[in-house]
């Protein structure tokens, strides 16, 4: 570890919170900022058929316009930070919703798959670099003891492009055609970056990330544990979760696309409760919350395989499901920024984006070989399996003392609540 006192940026200079005029306004700016991003990535899933058709390609080969952007964004997310480390975070995510924007006015006049590869290609680099600054800057924009609660209304942006941002892109495709889709999300990254222009404070880094920050924060044992313990929740997450469909079409009485459609619906209204319920157990213990996260979301996952024969059994543990992992980034979050130094809290964060998206990727990838070999049951014990197995790596989890002592600086750089919102 550097000599320089935790809690400072340089030797003199201290980690104090930007002022901020209204900062719960900037705090929900930013996850607007992530529902952008995250509606973008996702919004092919309701669009494969008809972008398969308008660009004369088969549904599995355009299923790479879903695969490349994570590949890209996991390569992106530790790389970003070192090549803008000087660069004021409010002026890069504008930058960076400016390019999502021009990546969805792209893919909305793609001609060939070529083109629209080209534009998802962009999109993956957004992925990377919102995930790895707006994570960490929630913390920075109110006072220590709301940290937790920011953070939470930030990812939150993730579980409501599921519930809200992908079914709407979806509605609008089929009503429209699917280049108004994509067109659509163009407007939405505008939209955004001009709110974030205006509603975020000057945001120089509070340390410029250099390539050595990441090996000194994985020589923090807590930070291993916990990048392992993510990375197998959210493989066995997607390995199940992407053929979430035909797991619940083998239920009698799901009636086709419809039921299932309400029964998905419920996954995601209950991912945002589950964001700011683990967000609120993460800021009093980040450890047991991602502890509780594995577990639970394991446990759920396993049940599904008996409870094939019940279509209530099946919604209600759906609906856990979808309750425990809106907890997982929030809860993975301030685990990791809890073990580590704060000076590092941004190069902690796209160790994170890499290690998560690697992991959606991976987890894809593989349901899909559980799936052909197995069947449903194949993939629900694969995922459930994975979930299972990051409890020990979780419980393994501590605070380094560098944390632990930093955390205690910022505190006292916080102490003012004035700018808290009331409760």
């Amino acid at each position: 570890m550097s000599s320089t006192t935790p809690g400072t940026t340089s030797g003199t200079t201290p980690l104090t919170p930007p002022a901020v005029a209204r900062p719960w306004a900037a705090v929900f700016v930013l996850a607007a900022a992530t529902f952008a991003v995250v509606t973008a990535e996702m919004l092919p899933v309701g669009l494969l058929t008809p972008l398969g058709s308008g660009l004369g390609v088969s549904v599995g080969t355009v299923g790479l316009a879903l695969t490349l952007p994570g590949v890209v964004a996991a390569g992106c997310a530790p790389v970003l930070p070192v090549v803008v480390r000087h660069a004021d975070r409010r002026a890069v995510l504008c930058a960076l919703l400016g390019l999502l924007a021009a990546a969805g006015a792209l893919s909305a006049l793609a001609p060939d798959l070529t083109v629209l590869l080209v534009a998802r290609a962009l999109v993956g680099v957004c992925i990377g670099g919102v995930w790895s600054f707006a994570a960490g800057l929630g913390a920075r924009l109110v006072p220590a003891a709301r940290a937790g609660r920011a953070t939470a209304v930030v990812f939150s942006g993730i579980a409501v492009a599921s519930v809200l941002g992908v079914p709407a892109g979806t509605f609008l495709g089929a009503l429209a055609g699917w280049r108004w889709a994509f067109a659509a999300t163009a407007l939405l990254a505008l939209a955004v970056a001009a709110a974030l222009r205006v509603a975020l404070p000057p945001l120089p880094p509070e340390r410029p990330v250099r390539p050595g920050a990441f090996a000194r924060l994985l020589r923090t044992a807590g930070i291993r544990r916990g990048l392992v313990a993510v990375a197998l929740l959210v493989t066995g997450h997607f390995a199940a979760y992407t053929y979430v469909r035909p797991v619940l079409e083998r239920v009698p009485g799901t009636g086709g696309a419809g039921l299932i459609s309400v029964m998905l619906l419920g996954y995601g209204v209950a991912g945002v409760v589950g964001t700011f319920a683990a967000g609120a157990l993460a800021t009093r213990d980040p450890r047991r919350a991602l502890l509780t996260v594995s577990a639970g979301l394991g446990t759920a996952v396993l049940l599904l395989v008996p409870a094939a024969g019940s279509r209530t059994a099946s919604a209600a543990l759906l609906g856990a499901w979808g309750l425990l992992y809106g907890g997982v980034s929030v809860t993975a979050q301030s685990l990791l920024s809890a073990a580590a130094d704060p000076r590092l809290r941004e190069a902690g964060a796209a160790l994170f984006a890499t290690v998560f998206n690697t992991a959606i990727a991976a987890g894809a990838f593989a349901g899909g070989r559980a799936e052909d070999a197995a069947g449903p049951t194949g993939v629900l014990c694969l995922g459930a399996g994975l979930a299972l197995l990051a409890v020990p790596f979780a419980a393994g989890c501590r605070g380094g003392r560098a944390g632990r002592r930093g955390r205690r600086t910022e505190r006292g750089a916080h102490r003012s609540p004035a700018d808290a919102p009331s409760s």
